[in-house]
């Protein structure tokens, strides 16, 4: 049938029983097989990080700008990363460091969710939040 209409008979489910197998045209077939892949891929959420950079010895005024500055990146959809950098010998500052990032936390609990309690990496405390999916 398939050299009659001129065309290629392609093997759909060869795990059926019987074998399923369809009369096309076997170029237009991968054709189309590409397209819906592409589109696929398009559909696919990517997943953006933001970072946030605290020192120890945040002022309050810096850390309202950059809580704004967070707040406006969860609620475009991004995950966020706050870190405290820890230079030199101000690392016996760790307990200031949590306290920032937890005030943070609860700053942004309404736009956000914590996904990664502050913990100590290196020179750095990281906390990581996601955006709520209220919106």
């Amino acid at each position: 049938m398939a050299k009659e209409q001129e065309l290629d008979l392609v093997l759909i489910a060869d795990k059926a029983d019987p074998p399923v197998v369809k009369i096309v045209d076997y170029k237009k077939f991968l054709y189309d097989q590409k397209k819906k892949q592409k589109e696929i891929a398009q559909k696919a959420q990517k997943t953006v990080v933001k970072e946030i950079r605290f020192g120890p010895n945040t002022d309050d005024h810096d850390y309202e700008f950059k809580r704004r500055n967070a707040e406006k990146f969860l609620d475009e959809g991004a995950k966020l990363k706050a870190y405290v950098f820890f230079k030199g010998r101000s690392i016996v500052f760790k307990d200031k460091g949590e306290i920032l990032l937890l005030r943070l936390a609860q700053d942004l609990e309404d736009v956000g969710k914590v996904e990664s309690m502050p913990k100590l990496e290196g020179k750095r405390m990281i906390m990581m939040m996601a955006p709520k999916k209220g919106k």
